[in-house]
């Protein structure tokens, strides 16, 4: 296969624009700036004060041509965005928020690694329906409005102080369908009580969009991915600045120098260094998220990434006012040895107050004169940050608590960590024990597939998600994944031993074998939850007898199997017993529960096979529906509080033979 892109190098559009500096800008120029996502910082010193000077001209005359008012930022109700520094991106059920084994949200565990890590945050984004929409009909309010508790999250996160937004998935047009997405997205954020929307994989929303948030919850912030138009930063206070490519001198952050008060974060989701998107943050004023679960993947920040993230927004919360309204001269004029040793700063004063944050872009550290017109000495960390602060006799009441930060910054939690390794995590198979009564005629079913000991090689088809299979990201270090490398048919092989056969059920269970099974031990889930939910009064809907059960998830079906004295097959032994002649599907086809279920302790996961006869249509970003081959898996993130019952999902049992069984010709029980 050939590539027509380096997935390791920036795309064209994620790189930073030139700013013209022969003369006053034309009107072309001038437009053509509007499409910048980050200015050209120049390499020239001598060049700096007339490149700041076009940037002024370009802001005015693009304020002028769009009609600019500011009028969005005045809102007092919005007013926090202009100082949300860090916000989180985090699954709804990664296992710092959510516990499994207590099945509650632990907001209070979640909230203390983020002030342990990273100061504190000041929003999360609750992301919460892809990548398992799809698995059935269910759509992206389903996954916010069905689950128990999470009105109370959402104010577990504002008692804290924090901001809450919700996540808009525009591409979800293939589920079951209700009301209009404005009047969905708009009863959802005002029944939560969401502070923000977050527009997934889109840059803007339109006006009758913006209108109708406003009018559910005055003062919403809407926050787009990526570049966001120049014309709408009237009415996006915030705007997700991902892969965005800095220059080597740093550069200008095209729609915060248009709006002090637009908060923008900056983020590179694959990127396991994140010292340079740090860095244009702290120079620019502006924020970053943390998000270390991306998808279902293990992306953690390096000790050092956590640390600037901690140095930087302890700086930048207590310069609110300075950063908001002060004078900012970018690329300001440093010493001679430290520009020569990749120092670079931003100048901010108001008051008689002059605060520079300062970057190395070096590899080793800088301790030396840092200002062209003084003698403080300052070190600056290899690819890390530092500030310097001047006030003068009469400072203003707002600067002491700022000089106290600065003073501060390289003691206790506040030091820079040189530690830049990656904190890997490996997801391990858990195997829960599921103690039962056992039934009087527990054994293998009739006619149940007999996979024979031994070593096995096997071949499984998979789809590149963002969830990745087993073991780390799968774009480890990638600017944005495109086609072919996103969502393109991939292979993997897995090999393994069985130690003794095992039998697999030929069909899955029956809504009338969990009848019976209900009937016989008095089965009742820890959460009831979904449990069941397409019977009628406790039984299955008369002619649904034989089809295979679903609504039940890993715990229900693991108590069915211990009562027939058996388990869930793994998902190895489903394909061996899926590719052996006497296995069938039961109709309508529905997904498998298996065994091989993981945790990394963030994200907990398991491998379902077989497709099911429902598929969501419209976009790649759903589950694939549809019957696959016993070869075919899927990583489906696993949520709580009954969440993973599902109208597609059922299972069927396996049981280990003693080893005399292993040499039957035959390739199916027959007891």
């Amino acid at each position: 296969m050939t590539y027509t892109f380096d997935p390791l190098v920036p795309r064209p559009i994620d790189r930073p624009t030139d700013v013209p500096l022969d003369g006053p800008l034309t009107p072309e120029q001038s437009v053509a700036l509007d499409e910048a996502k980050i200015f050209v910082g120049p390499a020239d010193p001598a060049a700096r004060p007339e490149w700041r000077e076009r940037l002024t001209a370009w802001r005015s005359d693009a304020r002028e041509r769009h009609g600019y008012t500011g009028t969005a930022y005045d809102r007092p109700e919005a007013a926090w965005a202009a100082g949300c520094r860090t916000v989180a991106q985090v699954w709804l059920w990664d296992e710092l928020l959510y516990s499994f084994d207590e099945r509650r949200f632990t907001p209070e565990r979640f909230l203390a690694d983020a002030r342990e890590r990273f100061a504190g945050l000041d929003a999360v984004v609750l992301w919460h329906a892809y990548p398992v929409i799809g698995i059935d009909d269910r759509n992206q309010w389903d996954f916010y409005r069905d689950v128990p508790g999470i009105v109370d999250l959402v104010q577990a996160f504002h008692d804290a102080g924090l901001h809450v937004f919700v996540d808009y998935n525009p591409w979800d047009t293939g589920t079951r369908r209700g009301d209009d997405d404005p009047t969905e997205l708009a009863a959802l954020v005002r029944d939560l009580g969401a502070d923000g929307v977050f527009l997934d994989t889109l840059k803007k929303a339109e006006p009758e969009l913006v209108a109708r948030l406003e009018a559910a919850r005055p003062g919403i912030v809407l926050e787009g991915e990526s570049k966001l138009p120049v014309e709408r930063i009237e009415d996006h206070s915030s705007s997700w600045a991902q892969f965005f490519a800095d220059s080597p001198v740093p550069g200008v952050l095209r729609a915060h120098w248009y709006e002090r008060r637009h908060m923008q974060h900056h983020v590179r989701r694959w990127h396991r260094d994140h010292s340079e998107e740090l860095q244009s943050a702290w120079l620019n004023g502006v924020g970053v998220m943390v998000w270390e679960v991306v998808f279902g993947v293990w992306v953690g920040w390096s000790a050092r990434d956590a640390a600037t993230v901690r140095r930087m927004v302890t700086v930048q919360r207590a310069a609110r006012e300075l950063l908001l309204g002060g004078d900012w001269t970018p690329l300001a004029e440093l010493a001679p040895e430290a520009e020569a040793a990749g120092v670079y700063a931003s100048r901010w004063e108001a008051d008689g107050v002059t605060l520079w944050t300062l970057v190395n872009r070096g590899e080793e550290d800088y301790a030396g004169p840092v200002l062209a017109d003084g003698d403080e000495r300052v070190t600056v960390p290899a690819r890390g940050v530092a500030a310097l602060l001047r006030t003068g006799a009469d400072e203003p009441s707002w600067a002491a608590g700022l000089r106290a930060v600065v003073d501060g910054l390289d003691e206790g939690a506040d030091r820079h960590d040189p530690d830049a390794r990656f904190p890997h995590r490996i997801a391990r198979r858990l195997r829960p024990d599921v103690p039962a009564d056992l039934a009087p005629d527990a054994g293998p079913d009739r006619g149940a597939v007999v996979v024979p000991p031994g070593a096995y090689v096997l071949t499984v088809r998979h789809r590149a998600r963002e969830t990745g299979m087993y073991q780390g990201a799968p774009y480890v270090d990638e600017w944005k994944p495109l086609p072919p490398r996103l969502h393109d048919a991939r292979t993997l092989q897995r090999d393994g031993e069985l130690a003794a056969p095992v039998a697999v059920g030929a069909t899955e269970v029956t809504n009338a074998q969990f009848a019976a099974f209900l009937d016989a031990t008095g089965y009742a889930p820890a959460v009831h939850h979904r449990f069941l939910a397409h019977w009628a009064d406790g039984r299955p809907a008369p002619g649904t007898e034989d089809e295979p059960v679903t609504f039940v998830d890993l715990d229900d079906a693991r108590a069915y199997c211990a009562w027939r004295g058996g388990r869930l097959p793994t998902e190895d032994e489903w394909q061996l017993a899926g590719e052996s002649p006497g296995f069938r599907r039961g109709t309508p086809a529905v997904w498998a529960w298996t065994d091989s279920e993981h945790s990394d302790g963030r994200t907990r996961y398991v491998m379902i096979k077989g497709g099911s006869d429902y598929r969501a249509e419209g976009s790649d970003w759903y589950v694939e529906g549809g019957r696959h081959a016993p070869d075919y898996a899927v990583k489906l993130l696993l949520p709580g509080l009954g969440l993973a019952r599902g109208a597609t999902l059922g299972f069927r049992c396996a049981w280990d033979l003693p080893d005399a069984l292993g040499t039957v010709d035959s390739t199916e029980v027959t007891r």
